[in-house]
């Protein structure tokens, strides 16, 4: 690591640190203030710091791995998410979760089921729920970044107290970076996230161009497609994954096989399945919802989150991608002749391209830029967490009456403790992969089913959305303590083969079990009360079955109209997938100097934002401030 390097990286974090106390100050003002910047931040720099919390390095990371391995349709496991959650929330659920008008998506829950006993469990749940979310990706976070850390950085961290390794290099240097990150954070609250957010992601996507365009100066197309086949580059797909790798590096797809996705129109399928659910159930009580929540106007919650689509993907993947261009040409060889090419050394691939591929300076700017979307991510989820955790349980059931000053630095003590547990869950978890699959498949699963019927179904109701979240979460957590414990469970036993199915071909058991569980709490317990339906139906006004409130409104206000566009929302939703994925496409064929195909994905980009314009735009542009 030359000094310039380091030199680079100090300057980032100082400057990160910098901003982000000194915007704290406007966080004083309030809990609205603290965890929803008190509603006055631009619908554009929310934007930013929405995209720059998706940017984040232990993703990264992952995403170069399967881009390596797979080519082109490794942009679908991005499904897995599912991204395209985001589209959904663009074309329709940004409005309806922003014109409740209140501070956390559990808060939000009241507004749907009511302040009775079904109304509260529901709530204590999702924020249950929210909580644990906002712990697992501190966890993911603190893996990711910690094997990230120790390949770059030339000191050896390891903490010995009597002999004993009490920390690895990897985990002291993450609890660093961590620190650092919380400091910030804590003190400025959403202020200082989206201050800093902001500055991150201007690094983010200057490294990115900056990457991309090294790599046409050090490696020539003819090195490239010397490697590559037309199967890599091959966005189509059939039944079963084809050979992507031919000649010296045939060993490669013997790896592809023994990853779980060789039968990869059932893995597209199961994606396509729980994709469809979770988007519609809506984005997850995190960081996401709070910034729909945080936006000035209806308006500008649709705004903001379209703005998110359109900033993300071509900045992220042209790093990505570079990344990937060298690490084929210069460590594929390598790797095919050793043999030692592994789902676990696929992590490692980024960290090792910076250190061993890139020069002095670039890579300090590249370092600072991961860091950068490290820090954007973990911050937006230390200041989503703790929300739920004062807002919502010690403020609603322990301390109702307290002064701005109490709850602000009762969300301090909640913050460290969030990230405590998630450190400490850390400490545990085998792989980015393992977290990656247990956050996307497991835990992601046992949300689903509940929030998907809220916004349908008039009749479900609190103790449905409860016992569906419930289910959920339990079986999601037993399915990460099993997998984390699976060398114990006895090869050949029913449970070690359960546990040896990819995770996401555990989704529809997992969303079984919460289906099940919400339609028994509904159907054994009586409805809500009409008058929290018909307000919830009136101010949110979702499409689906709610003719029984929708008769009551028209009786009582001739004039009441229903959401009739249904159809023109998932038209949109349609296009939205096609677009979002040509700008993912565009940057990968661009920098594989795939001109002919990254020509095609431009037009299909062009197109689909000129149809989106009329569809969906000039609709938004009509509501109301």
């Amino acid at each position: 690591m030359d000094i310039i390097d380091i030199s680079i990286i100090v300057l980032y974090i100082m400057i990160t640190l910098f901003v982000g106390i000194w915007v704290s100050k406007k966080a004083s003002k309030g809990l609205k203030s603290y965890f929803l910047g008190g509603n006055d931040i631009k619908w554009y720099f929310l934007g930013l710091s929405n995209g720059s919390g998706m940017f984040d390095v232990s993703g990264t990371a992952w995403m170069v791995g399967i881009l390596f391995l797979y080519g082109v349709k490794s942009f679908m496991f991005m499904w897995m998410w599912p991204i395209w959650n985001q589209i959904f929330v663009m074309m329709f659920l940004a409005v309806w979760i922003r014109r409740s008008n209140i501070m956390t998506g559990s808060e939000w829950i009241l507004t749907r089921f009511g302040d009775g006993k079904a109304g509260r469990a529901s709530h204590i749940i999702v924020a249950i729920f929210a909580i644990v979310a906002a712990i697992g990706f501190i966890a993911y976070f603190f893996e990711g970044v910690g094997k990230f850390m120790t390949i770059i950085l030339p000191w050896d961290m390891t903490l010995i107290l009597g002999g004993h390794s009490l920390l690895t290099s990897a985990q002291s240097y993450a609890l660093i970076i961590i620190f650092l990150t919380t400091i910030y954070t804590i003190k400025g609250g959403m202020f200082s996230v989206v201050a800093t957010e902001v500055l991150q992601y201007l690094i983010m996507v200057l490294a990115g161009i900056i990457v991309a365009a090294y790599t046409f100066f050090i490696i020539s197309d003819v090195e490239l497609n010397a490697i590559i086949t037309e199967e890599w580059k091959n966005v189509f797909f059939g039944w079963e994954l084809g050979e992507h790798w031919t000649g010296d590096y045939k060993a490669f797809n013997d790896l592809i096989d023994t990853e779980g996705y060789k039968m990869f129109g059932a893995f597209i399928g199961m994606t396509l399945f729980k994709g469809f659910f979770a988007s519609i159930a809506g984005p997850t009580p995190s960081f996401d919802f709070q910034r729909i929540l945080s936006t000035k106007t209806v308006k500008e919650a649709a705004y903001m989150s379209g703005f998110t689509n359109l900033i993300l993907f071509i900045p992220r993947y042209l790093l990505i991608a570079g990344v990937v261009v060298i690490a084929i040409v210069a460590l594929g060889p390598g790797y095919a002749i050793n043999g030692n090419l592994s789902g676990g050394e696929l992590e490692l691939l980024l960290p090792k391209v910076i250190n061993f591929q890139i020069p002095v300076g670039l890579k300090g700017l590249l370092l600072a830029g991961l860091l950068a979307a490290f820090m954007s991510t973990f911050s937006a989820f230390v200041n989503a967490g703790p929300a739920y955790i004062v807002n919502d349980i010690y403020k609603k059931y322990f301390k109702p009456i307290a002064t701005d000053k109490h709850y602000i630095q009762a969300s301090y003590i909640a913050s460290f403790l969030v990230v405590g547990l998630g450190v400490f869950m850390g400490f545990f978890a085998n792989s980015i992969n393992s977290l990656t699959l247990w956050i996307t498949s497991a835990l992601f699963g046992g949300y689903v089913a509940a929030n998907f019927l809220k916004w349908i179904w008039w009749r479900f109701n609190g103790w449905g959305y409860f016992w569906g979240m419930l289910a959920g979460l339990i079986v999601a957590s037993a399915q990460f303590i099993l997998e984390q414990n699976k060398a114990n469970l006895g090869e050949g036993s029913f449970l070690y083969e359960l546990i040896s199915i990819p995770a996401i071909y555990l989704f529809p058991m997992i969303f079984g079990f919460s289906l099940l569980g919400s339609f028994l709490g509904t159907f054994l317990t009586k409805p809500t009360d009409m008058v929290t339906l018909k307000s919830f139906y009136k101010n949110v006004k979702p499409w689906g079955w709610w003719t029984p409130i929708y008769k009551e409104l028209k009786a009582e206000d001739p004039d009441f109209t229903k959401n009739n566009d249904f159809w023109l929302d998932m038209f949109n939703v349609a296009i939205g997938i096609i677009w979002q994925s040509s700008m993912i496409l565009l940057p990968i064929y661009f920098v594989f100097r795939d001109y002919p195909k990254a020509g095609i994905v431009f037009i299909i980009f062009a197109v689909t934002s000129l149809i989106l314009k009329f569809t969906w735009l000039d609709r938004v542009r009509k509501i109301p401030n």
